[in-house]
């Protein structure tokens, strides 16, 4: 079953160059990996530090397959020294599960 992921990521002023090509990094590598249907990167209107990355999978095995490689984890180590505090992750199903 499909799995939206939602990454939440707020930046240090100045970087918005550096996070902007990281995360340009970090999709072209995630468009490369088994599952991956679309993803966007969005920019809040209230605070334009805060930035939010919606991707889609094929299925929650997928996304964990991909958030657990090698490649993935270097690029956040990267994208770690661009933030004020660690990413908050969540991941949504389509189904009611019911």
């Amino acid at each position: 079953m499909a799995v939206k992921v939602f990454i939440e990521r707020e930046i240090e002023e100045g970087r918005e160059l550096d996070i902007y090509n990281s995360l340009i990094k970090l999709r072209a590598r995630a468009m490369r990996s088994h599952g991956y249907i679309s993803g966007e990167t969005l920019i809040s209107y209230d605070n334009p530090r805060r930035y939010l990355v919606v991707s889609t999978w094929n299925s929650f095995e997928d996304w964990k397959r991909w958030a657990e490689s090698d490649e993935r984890k270097a690029i956040e180590a990267e994208i770690s020294n661009y933030l004020k505090s660690p990413p908050k992750i969540s991941v949504y199903r389509y189904d009611l599960g019911i």
